[in-house]
């Protein structure tokens, strides 16, 4: 895979799946904000009316700073987070249009990481001449008073527990892994958990899109950003501008019904995975069907869960870092030759493809540091919806539906679901139809057996949108935009560039 396509790929890749995480979504209203400080929301004036102080970043071309927000938005008075913003100014020729704020998921996803290391480099060209490239880590992440929960060690171990329990003393033990995780948010990030929800980000983008001097705000997000930029229309209709929203999801669905829709998802990228493998020489899952390349892979995850192989590294690999290597390279068809050579490592009992593939997903460097990737992962999904499961006799009871979405993945991300059953902050958001009445036209963008926001939602949200139109590109991987689909991108160009969103049900490959 190309360094940059490496770079957008993984960028977005936890999309809303998340190997002991669960699927995310949330909800609420605000009344909608004016663009100027001196007509702020009730007790906000100071926070629209704040000065920002933009300083070099360090890295070429980009600039960065800090603005405030209250941490909570109900009792601005209750104290303040500091966000970071980053943005790489118009490049010319042409008239500018103004700033334009990206998001590539998660939730938990570095904003200004894939800011920095794809959007202000690898959009087209047209898109970079005309806008102010911009991005703001969400609260809880990375940047902006990032939420911590486990040491390097811990989250190693964590990675390695069995999810895929086969008796009540395994059941016993990811219940303990999950509560482990919950304890360790709590103890250090107790402080900011109330307040990481989707609308408080949403929120915290219209006071970043009025210190930028911007009336409306022009947007695109991938995966979960679907779902931030959904939410911000739904919040501030008359802010919301030129809005793509790329890898739809549903904000109408409960969790465990997110969960299952996902779970078919990820069986669907592995059935296009398996057909192509079994055509080359090099298919390390067999060269007949591909039933018989799922019962190869299921098999090979049996094995690994009863003997763990070498890595190279002082981790094997188990059942459940194969299991998140196989996913991770379903996010995008370029990983599969890649992920051939891992399964084909792995069936000689070297493990270092599949753990390098689990260690992407995860954001693990070499030195054996996680990024807060999982951690606000977990924040916001268990703030935004009731969790899916209250426990594991409810997972039971599910096992079936979800073994029957996918015979391979089915099991594991039902037992996934279980976490937010034991997270220290309940739920604020639920599932809810976001219309977003009076917003400009809104570009849905669906990819048709994309793993993991499933075609489906994206046909939901451009329904559910008042002003929604769905784009669909018929095709693998994960979202849809600067994927190598001139339809797709020359559709998204002309919306952003001339405020003219494609017809609504167009299609391209």
């Amino acid at each position: 895979m190309e360094t940059r396509r490496l770079l957008r790929t993984f960028a977005i890749g936890i999309g809303t799946a998340g190997l002991l995480l669960s699927g995310c979504s949330g909800g609420g209203s605000s009344p909608s904000a004016s663009a100027t400080g001196s007509a702020a929301p009730d007790g906000l004036t100071s926070y629209y009316a704040q000065k920002l102080s933009w300083r070099d970043c360090g890295v070429e071309g980009f600039e960065c700073t800090t603005m405030k927000a209250p941490r909570n938005y109900d009792k601005p008075d209750d104290g303040d987070i500091d966000l970071a913003v980053s943005r790489k100014k118009a490049t010319g020729p042409g008239k500018r249009i103004g700033s334009l704020l990206v998001n590539p998921g998660g939730p938990g996803g570095s904003a200004i990481g894939y800011l920095q290391g794809y959007a202000a480099l690898g959009y087209p060209e047209p898109v970079r001449a005309r806008y102010d490239m911009v991005a703001i880590d969400p609260r809880g992440v990375a940047r902006s008073e990032p939420v911590e929960c486990l040491t390097g060690k811990e989250m190693d171990a964590y990675t390695q527990v069995d999810q895929t329990p086969d008796d009540e003393a395994e059941v016993d033990k990811l219940s303990q892994a999950f509560e482990k995780f919950a304890a360790g948010c709590e103890k250090r990030s107790g402080e900011i958990l109330p307040y990481v929800s989707t609308d408080d980000t949403a929120r915290d983008m219209d006071v970043l899109r009025a210190l930028l001097g911007d009336e409306k705000l022009h947007y695109v997000g991938a995966s979960y950003g679907t779902f931030l930029g959904a939410a911000y229309a739904d919040l501030f209709p008359d802010r919301a501008g030129r809005l793509v929203l790329d890898g739809g999801m549903d904000p109408s669905l409960k969790a465990i019904d997110m969960n299952r829709d996902q779970t078919a998802g990820f069986e669907g990228a592995f059935q296009s995975f398996a057909a192509d493998c079994v055509k080359q020489q090099d298919c390390p899952l067999g060269t007949t069907t591909t039933a018989d390349a799922a019962a190869a892979l299921k098999k090979l995850f049996q094995d690994l869960d009863a003997e763990p192989i070498p890595t190279g590294d002082d981790r094997k690999l188990g059942e459940s870092l194969a299991t998140t290597g196989v996913i991770a390279a379903m996010y995008d068809e370029a990983a599969w030759p890649q992920l051939r050579e891992a399964l084909d490592g792995a069936q000689r009992s070297d493990g270092s493809g599949l753990l390098s593939l689990a260690d992407s997903y995860y954001e693990r460097e070499p030195n054996g540091k996680y990024a807060n990737l999982m951690f606000a992962n977990a924040a916001v999904n268990c703030l935004d919806l009731p969790p899916a499961f209250d426990g594991p006799d409810a997972v039971e009871k599910a096992l079936p539906d979800f073994e029957k979405a996918s015979p391979v993945f089915g099991r594991g991300f039902a037992w996934a679901s279980l976490n937010c059953a034991y997270w220290p902050t309940k739920a604020t958001g639920t599932a809810h139809r976001t219309e977003a009445k009076g917003a400009d036209p809104i570009v849905v963008v669906g990819t048709t057996r994309d793993p993991a926001t499933p075609y489906k939602w994206s046909e939901s949200l451009a329904a559910q949108l008042s002003s929604g139109t769905l784009l669909t590109y018929d095709g693998d991987g994960h979202t849809a935009y600067g994927r190598g689909s001139d339809c797709i991108d020359t559709a998204i160009n002309t919306y952003l560039l001339e405020g003219t969103p494609p017809t609504d049900g167009k299609k391209c490959t």
